[in-house]
């Protein structure tokens, strides 16, 4: 598994674009508490944001390093957030799905934030996502044959480092407190790279096949955009 997602971009030639694509309880609501503010990684290994005991819980299989994940982020994210997050009627849950070695760096330090800042990294990292990785493609593009030879040669977390090198993200995690020291370890940290990797077989088994993947309530749906994923956010009973 490790080595079937690094192969994915150990090349110049990567595609770095994928392919298209709770506890149960009484409903507690309380338009005086601000739900957004409550964030927690939940035993799935996602980070859940809003009311556990929300009346709609969604989880997205995502990808940080996905076109279509980041136009949800772009259209989606904040109406979600605003309109039916806050209130405690949803919770929304990311559950990280990973497609390649670029996205498994990006992963790892934006998970490596904490739970409170989550969600904040995670929209700078969208918002400039075709900026690293057109970095890393365009220096992967520029190796020579010993230099893509070396690359070959490293280990797992060596390449995980790399491709954060080559995108400027540990820069990206110094906005978020991540020091040079810190982004680092948690790069080359083992057992944070083998839960991601936990979480994206996990899915697949599950059945998810692509990014992004909405699930309401239990239930896998068609979604891919906030129009389509509003609709059935309503059906399952929130009132925005």
């Amino acid at each position: 598994m490790i080595g079937r997602l690094i192969a994915l971009a150990a090349l110049a030639a990567l595609p770095l674009v994928p392919s298209t694509a709770a506890p149960k309880g009484r409903v507690t609501t309380s338009h005086a508490r601000d739900w957004t503010r409550v964030v927690a990684m939940t035993p799935e290994g996602g980070f859940r944001m809003g009311n556990p005991a929300a009346r709609v819980k969604i989880v997205e299989y995502g990808s940080l390093a996905c076109p279509h994940c980041r136009h949800f982020d772009e259209t989606g994210y904040k109406p979600l957030v605003q309109n039916y997050v806050r209130s405690g009627e949803v919770s929304y849950e990311f559950r990280n799905f990973l497609l390649n070695g670029p996205d498994i760096a990006v992963s790892l330090l934006t998970r490596c934030a904490g739970a409170a800042k989550f969600f904040p990294m995670a929209e700078v990292v969208f918002a400039r996502q075709p900026e690293w990785e057109e970095k890393i493609q365009r220096a992967l593009a520029s190796l020579s044959d010993p230099q893509k030879a070396d690359l070959e040669k490293m280990s797992d977390q060596e390449k995980v480092v790399r491709y954060a090198e080559l995108g400027g993200l540990q820069q990206l995690g110094g906005q978020f407190g991540l020091t040079p020291a810190r982004a680092r370890q948690c790069l080359s940290d083992p057992k944070a790279l083998q839960h991601l990797l936990d979480i994206t077989e996990a899915a697949s088994k599950a059945g998810v096949e692509h990014t992004p993947t909405f699930i309401v309530n239990g239930k896998v749906t068609d979604a891919a955009t906030w129009d389509q994923l509003e609709p059935l956010i309503r059906q399952a009973g929130a009132r925005g």
